[in-house]
């Protein structure tokens, strides 16, 4: 059956006018009107400008002002169905309904006062059909959003043209904020007034596309550019997830995936991005190794979505959001005892330095693949130490994590199936790695100053930390021995000159003398640089940046020798 699209291009009054035969839904499962002060001043402005603009103008072809386009469907009980565009159209209808409100505050109204509002009630609200007689209990959107009570206000804003000054919803601070600007231009000009009017009703157009399907209009939603604050990846898959429930089940998903939103957000992830974790697991389940990832929609819209309609979908993207909650919020969760363990936690923020985030798709895989089973803490703990050993090697010698990709692909299809999956991605010489160490590639420093710090102390480093260069990058012999600048850059750039520290202790104390840095350094919150520099220490020489190099290389080597030993592949 071929899908029928009708695209017509229509004034702000036709559009909202044609509520009265099918009224405007915003579904459940569109986000909350989310339009700020920001969006509201630019809507108001731009019309005023193009209102301003065709007053001037001495030409009897009107212009027009294109506010973009509304994709909806008409859903099974007759309705339009926003998809795209809810924000601006309900942003139309909180102006028409500040404008009517002043309209009709007149005592004595003028003959274009009348005539308008005449024009803006079929707009806002259904009437009788023989005397034309106004319902204002009628309007002609309806939002069930999953914010029931800004739902309730909206409702109540176009029934009484009444917003509380102290609400902090949008719908009411907006709404408030049309009436001011609405209120400044009739008091500068009740003839631009009247105008405005005129050409926000009749010559501000939109495109509304109307699709015979909610899988029609997606799939019109995903060509567009939207103006506005579009639906993500995640919204539209919520869409079909919500579209394919059965009835009873469908306020229960919506109370489910408002629980994922809100914990994702505490746990400062987002629910597309948990998707795109997720895909990682369903390709190692599948056994796709193949190197070219595709993109989020691609990859779940093959083969009809199929793979959005598993029944345990939201319960993994919520177990997902367990790594998270540990990692960025440093809280542990019941019932599950590694979220506990400090030397998880530890690795974890370690790994959560390295410069991608391929380490994270090994991680998810492990954890939705074993997270249940009995001793789970104890194999994790290797687990991760182990891929740390590895990508730690591989980007000290190749600083670059396309090298290992292919790799990483190919671990996650063995995870599924092994606790200790094989991990062994290129075979490094321990004394290659002792060299290597001292100058790493900038982007894995913080990485590399992570581990020794958590090899020394378990108190978590603080959120933030900058690397500290003991030595100044902005060398002078004032700070130690003279010697030719070639030589102390060299020295500057060892990992034994590097400390990772506050950045506001930082600030105050990177160009000091050394004696100034170490007092500083003794006030950090980190106790691995508090205890750095003995008290009787007065200078900080190129033998103790060799001193602090051999000391990390052997705790890398150490850790390399001690958790390759610890773990067994199976």
């Amino acid at each position: 059956m071929v899908a029928t699209i009708q695209v017509n291009k229509q004034s702000i009054k036709q559009l909202l006018e044609s509520g009265k035969d099918q009224m405007f839904l915003i579904p459940e499962y569109q986000r909350p009107y989310s339009w700020t002060e920001n969006e509201t001043k630019t809507l108001f402005y731009d019309l005023l400008e193009f209102t301003e603009n065709e007053s001037k103008r001495n030409s009897e072809v009107e212009g027009t002002y294109f506010l973009g386009s509304i994709v909806s469907y008409e859903n099974e009980n007759g309705e339009q169905e926003i998809i795209d565009g809810q924000q601006r159209i309900t942003s139309l209808f909180l102006l028409l309904r500040a404008i009517y409100t002043k309209l009709v505050s007149y005592e004595e109204k003028t003959v274009e006062q009348e005539n308008f509002i005449r024009q803006i009630q079929p707009a806002l609200w259904k009437q009788e059909k023989l005397t034309g007689e106004v319902d204002y209990k009628s309007v002609l959107i309806n939002s069930r959003v999953i914010d029931n009570e800004g739902n309730k206000i909206l409702q109540n804003i176009l029934e009484t043209g009444v917003a509380d000054p102290e609400a902090t919803d949008n719908y009411s601070k907006n709404y408030i904020l049309f009436q001011k600007l609405f209120d400044k231009l009739c008091e500068l000009s009740p003839t631009l007034m009247l105008e405005f009017i005129y050409y926000t009703l009749n010559r501000a157009v939109v495109f509304p596309i109307n699709t015979d399907s909610q899988d029609d209009a997606l799939s019109v939603f995903s060509t567009l550019n939207d103006r506005g604050l579009p639906l993500s990846e995640a919204d539209i898959f919520k869409a079909k997830m919500y579209n394919r429930i059965k009835k009873e089940y469908k306020k229960m998903f919506i109370k489910q995936w408002k629980k994922l939103s809100e914990r994702a957000i505490y746990a400062k992830e987002n629910v597309k991005q948990l998707f795109y974790y997720y895909m990682f697991y369903l390709r190692a389940v599948e056994k796709d190794v193949a190197t070219t990832t595709l993109g989020l929609r691609r990859f779940y819209s093959n083969g009809g979505f199929t793979r959005l309609y598993k029944s345990n979908l939201l319960k993994h993207l919520d177990q997902i959001l367990d790594l998270w909650v540990v990692m960025n919020r440093h809280e542990s969760i019941d019932d599950k005892p590694w979220t506990e363990n400090i030397q998880i936690i530890k690795i974890l923020d370690t790994l959560s330095a390295y410069p991608n985030e391929s380490w994270k798709y090994p991680v998810v895989v492990y954890y939705l693949s074993h997270g249940e089973k009995e001793n789970f803490e104890t194999y994790f703990l290797k687990f991760l130490r182990k891929l740390f050993l590895e990508l730690t090697a591989n980007y000290l010698v190749t600083p670059s994590v396309a090298a290992v990709k292919a790799d990483i692909l190919k671990l996650n299809v063995d995870i599924v199936d092994n606790i200790s999956p094989k991990i062994a991605f290129k075979n490094i010489p321990i004394s290659i790695l002792q060299e290597k160490v001292k100058t790493p590639n900038k982007n894995l420093v913080r990485m590399i100053l992570k581990m020794v710090v958590y090899n020394n102390q378990d108190e978590l480093l603080p959120e933030k930390w900058e690397v500290e260069y003991i030595l100044p990058q902005k060398w002078s012999n004032r700070f130690t021995e003279s010697v030719e600048n070639k030589q102390a850059k060299t020295y500057i750039n060892y990992i034994g000159n590097k400390i990772p520290f506050e950045k506001r202790l930082s600030i105050k104390a990177t160009e000091n003398f050394f004696e100034k840095k170490k007092k500083s350094y003794k006030k950090s919150k980190i106790k691995y640089v508090r205890d750095l520099i003995p008290e009787e220490q007065t200078e900080w020489t190129f033998e103790n940046i060799d001193a602090r190099n051999k000391k990390v290389a052997e705790e890398l080597v150490k850790l390399f020798i001690t958790w390759n030993g610890e773990y067994k592949f199976k």
